[in-house]
């Protein structure tokens, strides 16, 4: 008898179904961070906040302007744990205070990255959110069985390159699908 491991799902993307209820992730689509036994964490990547990164450099540093250019750097709302908290999506070839490598993206926490990008002098490509997504051991897994979520690799291109009204119909066309002529009523054959 074969014994097979688990399959984890970083570095995919996470589909929202049509029938998704909980408002939280409507609509969806989010990058997964970390996937193991013990839970997951991603972020939402199609659902701005309404902020930019003039407003966040606003809090930081009161005393000096933001350039211009962060007026329409746009934050997201990466989910609803811990929304205080900033992530930025960039390269793996840039190493901020505290970075960790997820292949070849990184995921940089502290503020250095944030001022290296409103400076010009960061990563051009980058996705900055406040807040994640986070299941606990099992929980998506089951959330995966009862068809709330399609899963596809990750796409830097769709991450990085797409206006964030596309990325989630992009993701799905991945796979061939087309959420719009997908209902909304969830079944089991």
């Amino acid at each position: 008898m074969k014994i097979s491991s688990p399959s984890y799902l970083k570095h995919h993307f996470l589909i929202a179904m049509p029938h998704m209820g909980d408002p939280n992730f409507a609509q969806t689509l989010i990058y997964l961070i970390e996937h193991s036994a013990d839970g997951a964490m991603g972020l939402i990547v199609n659902r701005p906040s309404g902020l930019s990164l003039a407003d966040v450099l606003e809090q930081l540093r009161p005393d000096e302007p933001p350039a211009a250019l962060c007026q329409s750097l746009p934050i997201f709302s990466g989910g609803p744990v811990q929304t205080d908290r900033g992530f930025v999506l960039h390269p793996n070839d840039w190493q901020f205070q505290a970075t960790l490598s997820l292949g070849e993206l990184a995921m940089s926490t502290s503020q250095d990255v944030l001022f290296s990008i409103a400076d010009g002098q960061g990563p051009e490509r980058h996705f900055i959110a406040l807040g994640y997504a986070g299941w606990e051991a099992g929980q998506i897994e089951a959330e995966l069985a009862d068809n709330a979520w399609l899963t596809c690799p990750a796409d830097d291109s769709i991450l990085f390159d797409l206006p964030y009204d596309q990325r989630l119909q992009a993701a799905a066309a991945r796979l061939g699908v087309n959420l719009s002529l997908l209902t909304a009523q969830a079944g089991h054959a």
